[in-house]
């Protein structure tokens, strides 16, 4: 009898056929649900245990769930499902398999390509890269987006719907593995595109200059002189370095990402003049710029003016020498000089150094005087300097009065003449001895004799007195002629004046009445005018 009984438990239930069957979509697309379901025929048999199989193997899920699912079908999910079942009634029981099912997943989009403008860029030039695919027709609707990669990192801003990415500018450190992804906005499949190498070509720099590039004009003592390195082409990370021909070193290096560098020298001196060059490299030899001459020019000092005189005073009618010079200053220098702040003139130094101006002296040029220096760069005036003009105004004050005594002591000296000649021809004539009358041949009135007579000639005249007095007494004069005029005195004194020499000085002197005609009285006021 027990052996009945197990004979029966074990016993195939052949004859029940499709008592287990397996409910399954024969097609799904990537990313939906693959939802399976083990059913047996309703019956007194209950179930004890499910199992659910693929192609022949187990899959795992609970044993006593007749329905699950796979949340997201994959293609790798197509393929033969089947499930089979323990089921017992009262001391029976038994087992039984459903038959199999085909179930197929189908691609919702096709694994994205990703294409590349250039898988060969030269360094500095853009590229695109496109990331393509395309929903099923039967899926259209679906959103899909997209993200790139380069060795694992993202590009760009990750996620977008765009498939495409544009890199504006390549460089040699960007060579290496690209790839991108394309899923589902919903983010139940994501798919990777094959990898692809990009390989970014450095191009050698080339035609290296160097200029001063700021500030414009020219370079200031105490500003900031910018060089500027650029080179026309090459790509990469260049390093600019800058150098002095004096010295052979380098004064400045930078390296970056373009195509020129700037090298700021702030508070520049006269120093830093010279020639500069520059050296580009981006790993290739380095190229070198042809040489700049940068003149540094300076503002001038305050001028410093001098005054030199020929003597130990300023007097009209020197030349004074007024020289001007700053100690500093690039040149040319242009000097103006002042007198009172009124221009007197200016003068170029050409070469630097200072100048001279020469002043004629007047009564007017005492003062103040300054210079200026100017350069272009700022004008710088002098301390002023004070000249006093002497003897001009005593000078003309002594002129006037040796004019005033010369005229006074010609004057004094004629007086004095016509006295002493009064003088002496009073006391000659009055000590004159009797043989001397015979000369009148009228003797008691010579002036009627003189007058009846006819005047002689000049050249028969001769002198009543020559040199008279003692050798010891000083000569007043040198000839003495005593003429009586006639009545008309005025034209006959004036014949015989211009016929005389001009070397001997006349005198019309009026003779006074001796003391024998007056009876020896004394001349009243008439008689002796």
């Amino acid at each position: 009898m027990l052996l009945w009984s197990l004979l029966v438990i074990f016993a195939p239930l052949s004859e029940e056929a499709d008592w287990l069957t397996l409910e399954a979509p024969s097609v799904v697309f990537e990313g939906d649900s693959l939802d399976l379901m083990c059913q047996k025929k309703k019956d007194w048999w209950k179930i004890q245990t499910i199992m659910y199989y693929k192609d022949g193997k187990q899959l795992q899920f609970p044993d006593k769930v007749s329905r699950v699912s796979i949340p997201r079908a994959a293609l790798s999910d197509s393929g033969q499902y089947s499930c089979s079942a323990t089921a017992r009634k009262y001391f029976i029981s038994k087992s039984e398999s459903s038959r199999s099912v085909g179930i197929e997943v189908l691609e919702l989009f096709p694994r994205p390509v990703l294409t590349v403008s250039s898988f060969w860029p030269t360094e500095g030039s853009p590229v695109t890269l496109t990331c393509e695919t395309r929903p099923s027709p039967q899926r259209s609707n679906v959103q899909l987006r997209f993200c790139f990669f380069r060795e694992g990192k993202a590009l760009g801003s990750g996620w977008s719907s765009s498939p495409e990415l544009r890199v504006p500018a390549m460089w040699t450190e960007d060579s290496g593995s690209y790839w991108c992804q394309a899923e589902t906005a919903t983010l139940t499949v994501r798919k990777q595109s094959l990898q692809s190498q990009i390989h970014v070509q450095r191009v050698p720099v080339s035609n290296v200059s160097l200029e001063i590039w700021a500030p414009r004009g020219p370079v200031i003592e105490g500003g900031n002189l910018v060089l500027l390195c650029s080179v026309a082409r090459g790509t990469g990370n260049i390093t600019f370095s800058w150098h002095r021909e004096a010295t052979r070193t380098s004064v400045g290096r930078k390296t970056q990402h373009s195509l020129s560098a700037e090298l700021e020298v702030p508070a520049v001196q006269e120093g830093d003049a010279g020639r500069y060059y520059c050296r580009a490299d981006n790993g290739h030899d380095p190229v070198q710029s042809q040489m700049l001459s940068v003149h540094v020019r300076s503002p001038v000092s305050h001028p410093v003016l001098t005054l030199r005189e020929p003597g130990p005073q300023a007097v009209v009618g020197n030349v004074v020498e007024l020289h001007c010079e700053a100690h500093r200053g690039s040149p040319p220098i242009l000097y103006r000089f002042y007198h009172e702040n009124v221009t007197l003139g200016n003068i170029s130094a050409p070469s630097g150094g200072g100048v001279s101006f020469n002043l004629s002296l007047t009564a007017e040029h005492s003062g103040n005087y300054s210079c200026e220096a100017d350069n272009g760069l700022g004008a710088q005036r002098s301390e002023v300097v004070p000249l006093n003009v002497t003897g001009c105004c005593d000078c003309g004050r002594n002129h006037v009065t040796a004019r005033v005594l010369g005229t006074l002591c010609g004057g004094l000296s004629f007086i004095a003449a016509a006295l002493l000649c009064y003088y002496w021809s009073h006391k000659i004539a009055g000590g004159r001895s009797a043989p001397q009358a015979p000369r009148d041949a009228s003797g008691a009135n010579p002036q009627e004799s003189t007058q009846a007579g006819s005047l002689p000639d000049t050249e028969e005249l001769q002198p009543d007195y020559v040199n008279v007095g003692p050798v010891d007494v000083d000569v007043v004069y040198s000839q003495v002629w005593s003429i009586q005029p006639p009545e008309d005195s005025a034209n006959t004194g004036r014949t015989i004046l211009e016929n005389q020499d001009s070397h001997v000085i006349y005198s019309d002197v009026k003779e006074t009445y001796p003391l024998e005609k007056l009876g020896g009285r004394t001349p009243t006021r008439m008689e002796q005018h």
